[in-house]
């Protein structure tokens, strides 16, 4: 079985801490999780966000597609977590 792809686009703010907190609840055995601090101005890191039209952050990306509330200026919810398969084996 594949796992599944979940990314964090955090600048470390307060918001973006309590989303990464809420997806490190909710990932499983079957989650590969990887927190992307673009603070850090790592080029790639950038050029992925941009990739996937990430223009604020906290965003979430769960096998390539948006998490709902990443692309607009709404919260990223738990249910929107699950929904995107967030902890579902």
């Amino acid at each position: 079985m594949s796992k599944r792809k979940v990314e964090v686009f955090t600048a470390g703010c307060p918001l973006c801490e309590e989303t990464v907190r809420m997806v490190r609840e909710l990932v499983c055995e079957c989650c590969e999780l990887e927190i992307i601090d673009l603070n850090k101005g790592c080029r790639s890191c950038l050029g992925k966000a941009s990739s996937y039209g990430i223009h604020h952050v906290p965003a979430v990306v769960v096998d390539g597609k948006l998490v709902e509330g990443s692309s607009e200026q709404k919260p990223i919810t738990r249910e929107a977590l699950i929904a995107a398969g967030i902890g579902q084996c």
